[in-house]
């Protein structure tokens, strides 16, 4: 089959179209993502179910347009089914025997339709906020054992945020209210042990999809620190949404949720890849050069 030139061009045109428009989404969905979180604090009620159910939605929409323009679809739908697949049957699980996290119960018609009494957006918080764990921990190490470990040290550390925040809420409750951390007794400890074996076994399996379905667009994760900011620009999206997650947080609790303890739990706890994210990014920013 033969084209003309100018259907050649249309083509191309399209296509092009089709790459900015590829490109633009994850930058459109963290966007909103920033300015729903933003309205959190303000909201109350059923108001902010809704709110809460946006906010899953949109860091879900984050994390697949991203892996979508990086990676290709395959591997987005990849990392939808190994993320939220198995987060969901861990929380199915969970609420039905207390293994992994301990026993717990969600709160009846609050964040819309569940199964097994868990709501059908919990799998998807495990997706929008385990993605940009996932994609920090790659950048700070190229050995598969390190970044799993990273990844589940990650998601710990975001639970300290998220579990008291939602508990506080009253999205979901514990049946032991006296084994926690000092400062949060009401999250017994064997809700982390259980996210931390969670998440092992994500970044397991996501390792494995990294080696499946290679990269679509040339993106090197993590990227050689010699390149620059040009292989770092690639993936500045969950980057910053990492950032936000962890510096943003950690500000909410301490001034506009009441709960400095977590403040404090969370911002510990996602330090320990925030710091090493920060000083990758300082000392991959291409030096400018000297004249003569």
């Amino acid at each position: 089959m033969r084209f003309s030139v100018r259907e050649i061009r249309r083509r191309a045109a399209v296509s092009g179209a089709h790459g900015t428009v590829r490109r633009l989404a994850p930058v459109g969905f963290a966007v909103a993502l920033v300015l729903v979180q933003i309205a959190y604090p303000l909201t109350s009620g059923d108001a902010r179910d809704r709110v809460t159910v946006a906010v899953v939605l949109l860091s879900a929409g984050t994390a697949l347009a991203h892996a979508t323009a990086t990676r290709g679809i395959r591997y987005a739908a990849g990392v939808l089914v190994v993320v939220s697949g198995l987060g969901l049957a861990a929380e199915v699980v969970g609420t039905a025997t207390g293994v992994p996290f301990g026993c717990y119960d969600y709160a009846v018609d609050r964040l819309g339709p569940a199964l097994s009494g868990v709501p059908l957006v919990v799998p998807l918080a495990w997706t929008g906020g385990l993605y940009p764990i996932w994609v920090v921990a790659g950048l700070l190490s190229r050995r598969a054992l390190s970044r799993i470990g990273l990844t589940a040290v990650g998601a710990v550390g975001w639970d300290l945020f998220l579990d008291p925040q939602m508990v506080a809420d009253g999205q979901w409750t514990w049946c032991d209210t006296d084994s926690g951390l000092p400062g949060l007794p009401e999250i017994p400890v064997t809700n982390y042990l259980g996210w931390f074996t969670v998440a092992l076994l994500m970044g397991t399996l996501l390792t494995v999809l990294d080696r499946a379905v290679p990269a679509s667009v040339g993106l090197d994760i993590p990227p050689n620190p010699s390149a620059g900011l040009d292989k770092v620009s690639a993936i500045s999206v969950p980057v910053a949404v990492f950032l936000w997650t962890w510096l943003g947080s950690a500000l909410a609790h301490a001034v506009f949720l009441g709960l400095p303890i977590s403040a404090c739990y969370g911002g510990v706890g996602l330090a320990v890849l925030g710091l090493p994210l920060l000083r990758h990014l300082r000392f991959s920013r291409p030096r400018p050069e000297r004249a003569g």
